[in-house]
């Protein structure tokens, strides 16, 4: 959530800035509610002086015998007033509240305008893309052929957009996923987290899941709903949700490797083939915890992390910082990482690593005691996937395939 002050400070450059995000600000609209809310609070804090007044006066006026009645009215009425006031300033706070978590972060003034994945940036390639002295196929050809993709079973047990992997499929998918897990733990200092897979309302909105992307997640029938996490970055960040950090404490660096849901509203038609758009699918997540000023250079670190696996397995990439118009609701920079696939002849997402300001902890009021003011202030938070674990599979598939139609395991996955 975007900070208050800004709003009320600086209304029509904080509307500019939105706007470059795709987000239409009526700033008429805004600052009437903005004005009125003033007017109330105002008039709240009068009649609470005003009661508070007139029920000292009936003591003083009980003590010199004198009828009492009539302030016992006045106070009566005023309170009456005064709920009728608060219920008003609640109504326009609420308002305005709910506008705030409809507006999106405000992009990082190095981040390059534009209005779609074409306006993006790319900053350099790693690897170069094999030379094959064959066709080489997809990953839904490779692993059909061999007995490793049954999505007929996928579809009676669950429908659409779901996969069962079997044999050597599976298996890689595992050593993937504990490679990735090993490498952030041993060699990049991140804490190994387990956490649950269902959260409650509160952390889909601390991380600003919702209101705005309601209709993507998957919801219990509770009464709240529970949801199914998108990425465990809902789960890891809002463990700070509430608190007051030390600053010793900081960076929490923190890394786990769990299941994602997601309905993938809005993108039927888009890549149904194979496993790179699921309903379920598998990421190492990485989020950092830090303060303003580490932000910047958290961020790169964080993507540093997420590209050594990328190197590690040999897998060629490039690296895109995100424009204005493509970058997530809760970001305010994002650096995305993109693996070279042979079997579509082209570079696709495998990470984005975002830091998110203070937007996502203002929502969680996740803190940290600064030491020099002796004040708490809004940590800024960082994630990535380090990697996606499917994609990652998808990638050693295609490139590391032979001509036969098996593959050969990269080394740093070979026991």
């Amino acid at each position: 959530m975007l900070d208050p002050g800004l709003l009320r400070k600086d209304l029509e450059s904080t509307a500019e800035a939105l706007k470059l995000r795709g987000y239409q600000l009526d700033t008429a609209g805004w600052q009437a509610m903005e004005d009125q809310r003033k007017q109330l609070q105002k008039a709240t804090e009068e009649l609470q002086n005003q009661r508070n007044t007139s029920a000292k006066s009936i003591g003083q006026a009980k003590a010199r015998g004198e009828d009492i009645q009539p302030l016992l009215e006045q106070v009566a009425s005023l309170g009456d007033e005064l709920k009728q006031t608060q219920d008003q300033l609640a109504d326009v706070q609420i308002k305005l509240r709910d506008l705030q978590l409809d507006m999106p972060n405000i992009a990082h003034k190095d981040v390059p305008v534009g209005e779609d994945e074409n306006d993006n940036v790319e900053i350099y390639r790693w690897g170069e893309p094999r030379e094959f002295d064959f066709e080489p196929k997809d990953h839904v050809a490779i692993a059909e052929a061999n007995g490793w993709l049954d999505n007929d079973a996928a579809a009676q047990l669950s429908g659409a957009r779901f996969a069962v992997l079997k044999g050597e499929l599976a298996r890689l998918h595992r050593k993937l996923a504990q490679f990735m897990l090993e490498k952030h733990t041993q060699e990049h200092g991140y804490t190994e987290v387990y956490t649950p897979y269902l959260v409650k309302p509160e952390a889909m909105l601390g991380t600003g899941q919702l209101p705005k992307f309601a209709d993507d997640a998957f919801a219990t029938q509770d009464d709240p709903p529970r949801y199914l996490i998108p990425t465990a970055e809902v789960s890891l960040t809002n463990l700070v949700a509430g608190q007051i950090l030390d600053v010793v404490d900081l960076p929490i660096k923190m890394v786990a490797h769990t299941p994602c849901f997601r309905r993938e509203a809005g993108a039927y038609g888009k890549d149904t083939r194979g496993l790179i758009r699921q309903h379920q699918f598998d990421k190492v997540e990485l989020v950092q915890v830090t303060t303003a000023h580490h932000a910047d250079q958290a961020h790169e670190d964080l993507t540093r992390h997420a590209e050594a696996i990328l190197r590690e397995l040999k897998l060629p990439y490039r690296k895109v910082v995100l424009c204005t118009g493509d970058m997530g609701f809760s970001v305010r920079k994002t650096y995305d990482l993109e693996v070279w696939l042979p079997g579509q002849n082209a570079y696709r997402e495998i990470s984005s690593c975002s830091q998110c300001g203070d937007f996502q902890a203002r929502r969680m009021q996740a803190r940290y005691r600064n030491p020099e003011t002796n004040k708490p202030e809004l940590v800024h938070t960082l994630n990535g996937s380090g990697l996606a674990v499917g994609r990652a599979l998808i990638a050693v598939l295609e490139n590391y395939q032979q001509a036969d139609g098996s593959f050969t395991m990269p080394e740093c996955l070979q026991d």
